[in-house]
């Protein structure tokens, strides 16, 4: 009987604990669902924007004697211009660099031709929606972004595990529970079997 009642207890903490935290990322990722699921509501994605720059002699007599020189050609273009975006990938081809950097704020291109110096760089902000798109999936937005969604679904599953232990604890409504329960799991098959 004390084994049980400590285990209720227990739960009660456990949902007490987590939910200050649960319930404000389960709010973020219901209103960024609601966004996600109206981009009407939004304007459209800022033009993307062009400049040529050219490199300094001495830069460019470094940089061709390099097999990747993009991590140079980036400290300079960063020098001269703000990019968007983090360091992606790069890759030289026949005399050309190209470097692509990616954020949820937006993303950068980087072409640095060898021969001539000469560098174009392409930066394209992000929309409101692909911004919150990127934010809610997680898509380019770095380790830390990565680790707190994981922290979120665990917490919220275990906040939810011990709502329904709790839920179904009071053995007076025990059937009404289980009917609500049932319904709601069959509403939630219904709709995925719509979407699908």
């Amino acid at each position: 009987m004390y084994q049980r009642r400590d285990f209720y207890r227990y739960a009660r903490y456990v949902h007490g604990w987590l939910s200050a935290f649960a319930f404000l990322i389960l709010m973020f990722f219901a209103l960024t669902g609601l966004f996600l699921n109206n981009p009407n509501w939004f304007e459209p994605a800022k033009d993307e924007n062009t400049v040529t720059v050219s490199m300094t002699p001495d830069l460019l007599a470094k940089v061709k004697g390099q097999e990747n020189p993009s991590t140079d050609i980036l400290n300079f273009v960063r020098a001269e211009h703000t990019l968007v975006g983090r360091f992606q990938s790069s890759e030289v081809l026949d005399g050309e660099v190209m470097i692509r950097l990616e954020s949820p704020a937006g993303s950068t291109d980087v072409w640095a031709m060898l021969d001539t110096g000469e560098i174009e760089v392409s930066s394209k902000p992000a929309s409101t929606v692909s911004l919150i798109n990127d934010l809610h999936r997680g898509k380019n937005a770095g380790t830390a972004w990565s680790w707190l969604i994981d922290i979120s679904a665990i917490t919220i599953l275990i906040l939810s595990i011990a709502g329904f232990i709790l839920f179904l604890s009071i053995k007076s409504r025990l059937l009404t529970h289980l009917l609500l329960t049932a319904a709601s799991l069959a509403v939630l098959i219904l709709f995925i079997w719509i979407a699908v």
